[in-house]
């Protein structure tokens, strides 16, 4: 039995938070250590927000909202942030939109302008429009049609476990649903959406917290007050047998699959959730991990081996239904049954035998390391806290998550090992288009 336990630090970033008038929720998380802050601005409204016909709009409304604002040109946003040595960018996710600067401390009140100008409403015109239609476009012609493996497997194998249309559909978005999109439909996204009270601020860093919340109050205090919409009930029934697909990529050198097990309500049931986060790395993270040492090194069946929580990859950003994943990328001729069937081998025993000594010490330490180094700069804290906040209303959370981890127990992941079974799977396969002796040239 594992005897050895995981010392994991703790991290103690202060949080202050309060709620607007017109229900903007702000959580601020000061740290005069450096004169740096990050802003970041969360909308509940994500991928899974989509209507039918509209497949890529989430996503499409992040590049407007980059557009100009009702008081602000077409990329004056670029213009103020990086005229103050800043950087800015925005990221559509299953579950939510964000928004986010790193700047001088200095520049606080700038920042805060930014954001609230353009949540009043940003400038939705026919010529905005037609134009971040052609760079989504762009982007999935680049991200996913002409690059090998591309969408796989956040785009291929979410249609092959879900049923329903926000779990199933192509988030990056069709063609003919991108370029059938109106300015009537942006409008109207943005009145259901992009309400104040669909929004969590959060801003770290070095600021004073009675001069910051002055300042939040001064510039979205009158953002007039919408409600956030109703959210949908996005349940899916459970798998209760094996679901599997192939589909041929042409530019792809090599076989590759992806497996996927649903996993408990990230946010209903966290403590149940949580083994399945460490499993995900005892079985995949580092050299001395169960898969990698089995599969790459000793098999030699797979060229490398990967595992981790919800289809975009951060565990704790992400409601329910949700998966645990587990892709390979197999050598030329490669035997994706057998990778399969050594997947159900590596869980079987782990449920059966439990973990080694120190083991789960060593994955907990590593795991609390990731999670304190993407939180030590300024805009990580300041997004975990926004998310945390928008999703649990609790943005303290940050502070406990490395902890958290460290209390998974042996038994807990054996549990959790013991559930990823065969008739709960689903699982996409792809097959090279390139021919074999090419592939073995590309491999070299």
């Amino acid at each position: 039995m594992p005897t050895r336990k995981a010392k994991i630090p703790a991290t103690r970033y202060p949080v202050e938070r309060f709620t607007l008038d017109n229900g903007l929720r702000v959580v601020l998380t000061p740290d005069r250590s450096a004169p740096v802050i990050g802003v970041a601005v969360v909308y509940d409204v994500g991928i899974r927000s989509e209507p039918e016909g509209r497949t890529g709009f989430a996503h499409l409304f992040e590049h407007l909202m980059f557009q100009g604002s009702e008081n602000l040109e077409k990329l004056a946003h670029f213009r103020h942030v990086q005229g103050a040595g800043g950087t800015f960018n925005g990221s559509t996710h299953l579950d939510y939109t964000d928004y986010f600067e790193t700047l001088p401390s200095s520049a606080l009140e700038r920042a805060l302008f930014l954001e609230a100008d353009r949540m009043r409403g940003p400038r939705l015109t026919e010529e905005n429009l037609r134009n971040q239609v052609d760079v989504v476009k762009e982007e999935i012609r680049v991200n996913v049609l002409n690059r090998p493996y591309g969408g796989f497997p956040w785009l291929t194998l979410p249609p092959v476990m879900f049923d329903t249309f926000p779990n199933a559909h192509d988030g990056y978005g069709s063609f003919v649903d991108l370029e059938s999109a109106t300015v009537a439909d942006a409008a109207d996204f943005f009145r259901r959406y992009y309400a104040s009270g669909n929004a969590v601020l959060a801003v770290s860093g070095d600021i004073d917290v009675a001069e910051a919340t002055k300042l939040i109050e001064r510039h979205f205090g009158d953002v007039p007050a919408r409600p956030a919409p109703e959210r949908p009930d996005f349940a899916e029934p459970e798998l209760t047998a094996e679901r599997r697909t192939a589909y041929t990529d042409q530019l792809a050198p090599l076989p590759a699959v992806a497996s996927a097990w649903r996993v408990p309500d990230p946010i209903g049931d966290f403590a149940a959730y949580l083994p399945y986060v460490v499993l995900a790395e005892v079985l995949t993270d580092g050299d001395a991990s169960r898969l990698v040492e089995r599969l790459v090194h000793r098999d030699r069946t797979v060229t490398s081996v990967g595992g981790y929580l919800g289809f975009m990859g951060d565990p704790f950003d992400v409601r329910d239904p949700t998966a645990l994943l587990l892709q390979a990328h197999l050598p030329p001729g490669g035997d994706v049954d057998k990778v399969l069937r050594t997947f159900d081998e590596e869980l079987d025993r782990l449920a059966t035998d439990g973990l080694s000594d120190g083991e789960l010490a060593r994955t907990q330490a590593r795991m609390a390391t990731h999670l304190l180094r993407d939180t030590d700069a300024v805009l990580g804290r300041a997004l975990r806290m926004a998310v945390l906040e928008q999703q649990r209303g609790e943005p303290g959370l940050l502070n406990d998550l490395p902890r958290l981890v460290g209390a998974v127990t042996d038994e807990q992941v054996r549990a959790a090992a013991a559930t990823l079974r065969p008739e709960r799977r689903a699982s996409v396969e792809v097959i090279p288009g390139v021919g074999q002796s090419q592939a073995k040239e590309l491999a070299r």
